[in-house]
């Protein structure tokens, strides 16, 4: 019964909790239920955990907003189009001088998308539609029965909720989606792997892709010794699965219609940071304001840009490994030399300074081509990585 209550008092108070570190929230909850039991004031506390490592990786889809934007303008001007040709028909049916006027209208629109789509676009184009085609197909059905099968294919391609034909972008949401959960999937499977160097903290997040955040350290699990040994393992672990999504994009992607590219980031941060599970959000947060500056780095790094240059610094087909100290770009020049004779890596390896972005100074990258083959994903035996490869690695 006691195990019972425990489980419904984490359920209630924080929601899902990952398993590497259920074992304090279970404390937490005997200490929450000891004091309800003995009549006292019973709130869950904040948990919190000290000195532990931080590792970020994130593969996402190059232009995604640039793609999706395409996608719009192309079910847009396929409806223009098609209101455009019903009208033709009209005017050579029946002419009346307002066919001529909302004809002109879509031909204004229509050249105005075809150079640009701005942010206006969608709902101008909504408004013309809703104010002034409507109605007038609405008379044409009605007037002109020789248009009433073209008027019927329009309003069957149309989207009941949205009046706007949903085609094209209905297609790259489902791509997107398709994607994310069979990366999703994979990494999943990939961390229960991890999970046996050494336990550590894992979330991951979809959004245009998949982010993912790791905390590993000695205050997660004071049951097992922590060495940072096993930290340079989860990073190796790191970049050889960062390796592999890259592959598990594109083998995804083989034979759809619609094909997209896909960039990768991974962010060395090789300070020791606190992090607090915050009750009112059920979720883990970076603790501290000197702390905040990994989370700060976290969210505008994929859009830094190479120091001197336009460029940014996440590009299809290479995985930009983001860092401020030299002794981490000792570190993964190793593994990126362990990785290219594993097949995983090529040889372009680029090091880069990135411009400063705002709060953010300082920070540089390797950046390196991802081998894609379709030896990959790796069976488990080729890609196990043993303690001596680790070890010849780091000598």
């Amino acid at each position: 019964e006691l195990e019972n209550r425990i489980k419904a008092v984490i359920q209630s108070e924080c929601t899902s909790i990952h398993p590497s570190v259920l074992w304090v929230f279970e404390e937490e909850a005997r200490r929450f239920i000891a004091n309800q039991n003995q009549g006292k004031f019973a709130a869950f506390k904040d948990i919190a955990f000290e000195d532990v490592y931080p590792l970020y990786g994130q593969i996402d889809i190059v232009g995604s907003s640039e793609e999706r934007n395409k996608a719009i303008q192309q079910d847009i001007l396929i409806q223009l189009k098609m209101v455009y040709d019903i009208l033709d028909l009209a005017i050579a049916t029946a002419p009346m001088p307002i066919y001529e006027q909302v004809k002109f209208r879509i031909e204004e629109f229509t050249a105005e998308i075809t150079e640009l789509l701005n942010a206006n676009s969608e709902s101008e184009v909504f408004a013309l539609l809703q104010e002034e085609v409507n109605p007038l197909l609405s008379h044409l059905n009605t007037k002109i029965p020789e248009l009433k099968k073209a008027i019927d294919n329009y309003k069957a391609s149309i989207n009941k909720d949205t009046g706007l034909i949903y085609e094209n972008r209905k297609n790259y949401d489902d791509t997107v989606q398709l994607i994310n959960q069979n990366l999703a999937t994979f990494l999943d499977r990939k961390q229960q792997e991890a999970q046996q160097i050494f336990p550590h903290y894992f979330e991951r997040y979809k959004t245009d892709g998949v982010d993912h955040n790791i905390y590993i350290g000695a205050s997660m699990t004071p049951k097992e010794k922590f060495n940072k040994v096993y930290l340079y393992n989860l990073r190796l672990w790191q970049l050889c699965t960062m390796c592999e999504m890259e592959n598990h994009f594109y083998h995804k992607q083989e034979g759809a219609e619609l094909q997209l590219d896909a960039a990768s980031l991974i962010l060395v941060f090789s300070t020791t940071l606190s992090i607090r599970y915050r009750m009112d959000e059920k979720k883990f947060d970076v603790d501290g304001t000197y702390n905040a500056r990994y989370e700060i780095i976290k969210k505008r790094i994929d859009k830094a840009l190479v120091k001197g240059t336009d460029e940014r610094i996440t590009q299809k087909g290479k995985i930009a490994i983001i860092y401020s100290q030299d002794a981490d770009a000792e570190e993964y020049t190793r593994y990126i030399h362990y990785l290219q004779r594993k097949e995983y890596l090529g040889t372009e390896v680029e090091y880069l300074e990135l411009e400063d972005v705002q709060g953010v100074v300082g920070l540089k990258a390797i950046r390196v081509n991802v081998l894609y083959t379709s030896k990959l994903p790796r069976t488990n035996e080729e890609e196990t990585i043993t303690y001596e490869d680790l070890m010849e690695i780091l000598d």
